[in-house]
Formats: C-alpha cells, structure tokens, sequence
C-alpha cells in the first residue's frame, strides 16, 4: 500500500513538474505518467545512491547543496529512459532538469506531509 502510495505522489508530482516547467514534456495518457513515476522512483532507488556515493566529496564541500544537481541529473535521466521506452516523457536540458527537480521534490514532500497529516502519523512518507 505505501509502495502504491509513492507511486501516486511521484506520479502528481511528475505531472506538476509537466505543467508548470518548460522543457518538461509529456504526451501520453495516466497509465503512462505512472510507468514513468515508476521508472523515476527505480532510479532513485537505484542509481541515485550510487552517483550520490561517487559525488559525495562535492555534496560535502557545497553542505549538500550538490544534491540539487544530483535529482536533476536523475530526473534528465528519467527523461531520457522514458523516451528510450516509448513512454512519452521528455526532458529537454539540464536547466529544465534542474527547476524540475525542485518542482517535483518540492510537490512530493507537500504531499507526503499532507497524507501523513490526514493517516494522523507525525513524520512524512519517506522517499
């Protein structure tokens, strides 16, 4: 149920991201968004820890301010894969990337603390 539920946030945050964010594009139907809020949360899960691991001297020197750069090279990378896989999502550059990143990272936290507040738990989903 809460693998189900990360999945719905990052699929609302994915389309916030769409909506609000030139160069973040999407042309398919639901079904699709939640293929590509999939393939967002593997990579995450995945390979984020990874790059997050081999830059972790850059997080440390910029007091973590490193891991913006990081969730938008994850998310250009979720753009290029979804394209790769015919799932309609596009991400232009970096500059998109990056203010979507923060959109996105931004829409889910909301909306994790939301829920959280409405299940009556104190501390929001994890990510």
């Amino acid at each position: 149920m809460r693998l189900l539920l990360r999945l719905l946030v990052n699929a609302a945050a994915l389309w916030v991201a769409v909506r609000f964010v030139s160069g973040i594009s999407f042309d398919g139907n639901p079904v699709l968004l939640l293929a590509v809020a999939l393939v967002f949360g593997v990579i995450n899960t995945i390979v984020k820890p990874i790059v997050t691991l081999f830059s972790l001297p850059a997080v440390l020197f910029t007091l973590g301010l490193f891991l913006l750069v990081i969730n938008a090279l994850m998310l250009w990378f979720t753009g290029w894969l979804s394209t790769q896989l015919g799932l309609g999502f596009h991400v232009d550059g970096f500059g998109s990337a990056f203010l979507g990143a923060i959109v996105v990272s931004l829409v889910a936290w909301a909306l994790s603390v939301f829920l959280a507040e409405r299940k009556g738990r104190e501390e929001p989903l994890r990510r």
